[in-house]
């Protein structure tokens, strides 16, 4: 099947009705809180869930963008939604995570106490990228351009205080080299920086970076997972290429609000693991997303936050970061 057929095909089911959808629009809405940009990564992915829910929950459901902050302000209304099962929250990592981390003194919540975890949909591997014009092809090779060109030498971030920020300080460590961070307001501009050899190297998701990699733009030197992405296997590992960075796996999940009834939860939960098993739903999160649809549970993403959290304490209070 071509490219364009499949993208058709996709467009016409997206016009279909879904099963259960008269019967939904007599109760009420639930919203899907999302505190990032519609169009953008984290949007994209909550709204090919988004939409195959009120078939299997019997109820409408709507995606809700509070953009701003890092996922903050749709953390703060979740804290602030009645807990009635009606108001839910998608996020990747980076917002439980980073933000108690790094801006602990300036949020409203603890996503420990203050929320409660009902299951992961995705996951993705972060990696870096480096303009064409350095001339290197692998780990080792850029690592060597840094070293013999002091002064010259940078990663860009998609913003400062989050896991791309602290993957290149974990990076520089490792390697035994000095890359500073030169911080973009998303991923949009700094992919076209790095298309442009106006920044050297960039750490981000891959979505925006394999198009211009296959094209010969970029190269995506390596990966920041213990082992290789089924999404793009042909990318190796750092750790493959001797630099133990292996920390590097994103991941976007749902919570909703402590104190919201059990069985809403579950209710909850259940629908998105059906999602989930549906194969257009996993066509279009791996091959137009570029991410992996594996179901974890409420109980498996709390012990996956937490696990985050002992993990990075350390890296950023060694990184010496101070809140903007």
């Amino acid at each position: 099947m071509t490219l364009k057929r499949r993208q058709l095909l996709l467009s016409s089911a997206a016009l279909l009705p879904l099963p259960g959808l008269a019967l939904a629009q007599n109760k009420p809405v639930i919203r899907l809180l999302v505190g990032f940009p519609a169009g953008g990564a984290t949007d994209a992915i909550a709204r090919v869930v988004a939409d195959r829910l009120p078939g299997l929950l019997g109820q409408p459901v709507i995606v809700d963008n509070k953009p701003g902050v890092g996922g903050r302000m749709a953390g703060d209304m979740l804290l602030a939604a009645p807990a009635d099962g009606l108001t839910f929250m998608v996020a990747p990592n980076a917002t439980p995570t980073f933000q108690m981390l790094v801006f602990k003194d300036q949020i409203k919540w603890n996503s420990l106490k203050d929320w409660v975890p009902v299951a992961s949909f995705a996951s993705y591997p972060l990696g870096m990228g480096v303009a064409a014009n350095l001339g290197v092809s692998n780990a080792r090779e850029f690592v060597q351009w840094v070293k013999k060109n002091p002064g010259k030498s940078s990663y860009g971030t998609p913003g400062l205080g989050g896991q791309n920020a602290f993957l290149g300080v974990q990076f520089a460590k490792a390697a035994g080299i000095d890359l500073p961070v030169t911080p973009y307001k998303g991923s949009p501009p700094m992919v076209t920086d790095l298309v442009g050899g106006h920044v050297p190297s960039a750490i981000s998701l891959l979505d925006g970076m394999m198009p211009h990699h296959r094209a010969g733009k970029i190269r995506i030197i390596g990966v920041f997972t213990k082992e290789r992405s089924p999404l793009m296997p042909e990318i190796p590992t750092f750790a493959e290429q001797g630099i133990d960075v292996t920390s590097g796996e994103g991941w976007t999940g749902i919570w909703a609000r402590t104190g919201t009834p059990k069985a809403e939860v579950q209710r909850m939960e259940k629908a998105i693991q059906q999602v989930l098993q549906m194969p257009e739903v996993k066509e279009v999160m791996s091959q137009r997303l570029m991410v992996h649809p594996v179901f974890r549970s409420g109980a498996e993403l709390d012990a996956l936050q937490r696990a985050e959290l002992a993990h990075w304490e350390p890296v950023i209070k060694s990184a010496g970061f101070k809140q903007e």
